[in-house]
């Protein structure tokens, strides 16, 4: 803790900055986002971009939910990656809440 205040104060950046940058973003994709490795995807994608939370399909058979949070800045790029999906998939269409952060989720993670 003592190195990450340090690290704020060289750089500027104050406790409530770095808090007001963080988000949670709830995602629903429709489209032909099953059985292509969607899930996997934005696993990969979200760890890349260091944000936690899960994915999971939905009953419907037609939808993916994502729940994601860390840095909005980060949390946008998973969006636009979410708009496009992996080959194979086809996204139709995805609905967006955006949230204040919770710090809820440890990783990121596929539920099933």
């Amino acid at each position: 803790m003592q190195n990450d205040q340090n690290w704020l104060r060289m750089t500027g950046i104050t406790q409530n900055n770095k808090m007001a940058d963080l988000a949670h973003l709830s995602a629903t994709v429709y489209g032909r986002v099953q059985g292509v490795l969607f899930r996997y995807f934005v696993r990969n994608e979200a760890t890349e971009l260091d944000l936690t939370g899960y994915v999971r399909n939905l009953a419907s058979g037609d939808a993916v939910e994502v729940q994601a949070e860390g840095e909005r800045r980060q949390l946008n790029k998973l969006l636009g990656q979410l708009k496009v999906g992996p080959p194979g998939a086809r996204v139709e269409r995805v609905e967006v809440k955006w949230a204040d952060y919770s710090g809820q989720f440890s990783d990121f993670s596929i539920r099933y």
